[in-house]
């Protein structure tokens, strides 16, 4: 069983930067592949990253490519979102997924991958 814990959300203006950070509980971090989804208003819950559990394999939607970077510190159990040239249309409450896997390099892109949710964390970036 793992619980996922988001923070770090809040308030930027459009261009701005912002890292959001999933910290986890339980044992055996390093199995998880990590991932983070997003939900803007009045939309589906959509893909934005994923690491694999070693941390060596990372994966992007295309509307964050270049621009975000997933990463994780398995000595601190916790996976980081890092945001920056931010836009209005990245405004949404972010969360974080988690899934065992033993796989370290493999990467998961849909929700039904994921066993683990966060509460999220809301982003608003303000034009």
């Amino acid at each position: 069983q793992v619980q996922l814990v988001e923070s770090g959300g809040g308030l930027v203006q459009a261009g701005g930067s912002l890292r959001v950070a999933c910290a986890a509980s339980g044992r055996s971090f390093s199995n998880y592949v990590m991932g983070w989804f997003r939900q803007g208003p009045g939309k589906e819950r959509d893909f934005v990253a994923s690491i694999s559990a070693s941390g060596g394999s990372t994966a992007y939607a295309d509307a964050v490519t270049g621009r975000f970077t997933i990463s994780r510190d398995n000595a601190k159990n916790t996976v980081y979102l890092q945001m920056n040239i931010l836009n209005p249309e990245d405004t949404a409450v972010y969360y974080c997924a988690a899934r065992r896997d033993l796989f370290l390099r493999r990467t998961y892109a849909r929700e039904s991958e994921y066993d683990y949710w966060g509460q999220g964390t809301q982003v608003t970036v303000s034009s």
